[in-house]
């Protein structure tokens, strides 16, 4: 059967008040995702992919339009929902598995019965046996696992990810997007994955909304043909070069990216496998 709709987004924009003016943030975004899709938000830096999260969470209102999440408006905080921002919250003073474990007390749920859980996800994470660690005996890909596993202990349909990736090393991250993909596979999750790293984007998505700069609109959907599960290795096929050159034109076209010789700067060492921030 084919998916649901879980989230639709109509005629939304946001406008953000300020005492010199008002900053027009989105405008007029229309979307619809499906659920146990991987989409992810890629444009420059202030194009309004991080408000939208907000948005869809509830934790910011929309100025204008609507959104619904399984055919409800969201008027307040959506709390059937995962959030990973690129910073990984962390609290100093509660080991690895109190951590996880937080977010039950903040809900006020029988931290029992969750237990098992988040041990389960720790193991799942290659974190088992730092259950009693704390975060400052972390690596910074270990502590973004932890709060990975937080984000999903409740069993959320809907995973929200800012940047998740964006602080960590090249290897590190490497090794996250394979993590979070084989976390994906198992689940089945809907993830809306805000990154600049378009392979990143690539190699994780069914789907990459291009937005443009400020005020943010969706300029291009482009969905992405690559066989799962996959690989660091799907990086050196053709499809995925094919992708890669693709997005970087919509940024071309957008002004984003801009060629002083108004030709392609393809060619001139630069791996399409290579991860490029916009």
């Amino acid at each position: 059967m084919p998916a649901q709709t879980l989230i639709k987004i109509e005629n939304v924009s946001k406008t953000y008040t300020t005492s010199k003016e008002d900053i027009v943030a989105l405008q007029t975004v229309n979307l619809e995702i499906k659920e146990a899709e991987f989409v992810s938000l890629v444009g420059p830096s202030g194009c309004g992919k991080s408000t939208l999260l907000m948005l869809i969470s509830g934790l910011y209102p929309a100025t204008t339009g609507v959104i619904t999440i399984k055919g409800e408006p969201v008027t307040k905080p959506y709390t059937n929902l995962g959030i990973v921002f690129q910073r990984d919250m962390l609290l100093d003073w509660r080991n690895v598995l109190d951590n996880v474990l937080l977010q039950i007390e903040i809900r006020r749920l029988n931290r029992a019965d969750y237990e098992p859980h988040a041990r389960e996800l720790l193991e799942r994470v290659g974190l088992g046996n730092f259950t009693d660690r704390y975060p400052r005996e972390l690596s910074g890909g270990m502590r973004q696992r932890v709060s990975i596993c937080r984000a999903l202990l409740h069993e959320p349909p809907l995973l929200l990810m800012d940047e998740p990736f964006g602080a960590l090393d090249a290897i590190t991250r490497d090794q996250m997007n394979l993590d979070l993909e084989r976390i994906w596979e198992q689940s089945r999750k809907t993830v809306i994955f805000v990154t600049h790293s378009v392979p990143e984007a690539i190699f994780l998505s069914d789907r990459i909304l291009v937005m443009s700069p400020r005020p943010g609109r969706i300029v291009a959907n482009i969905e992405i043909n690559l066989p799962r599960p996959r690989t660091l290795d799907i990086r050196d096929l053709p499809e995925f070069s094919d992708y890669n050159r693709q997005i970087r034109k919509i940024f071309r076209e957008q002004g984003i990216l801009i060629d002083e010789l108004g030709k392609d700067k393809e060619g001139l060492g630069q791996s399409p496998s290579s991860e490029v921030d916009y």
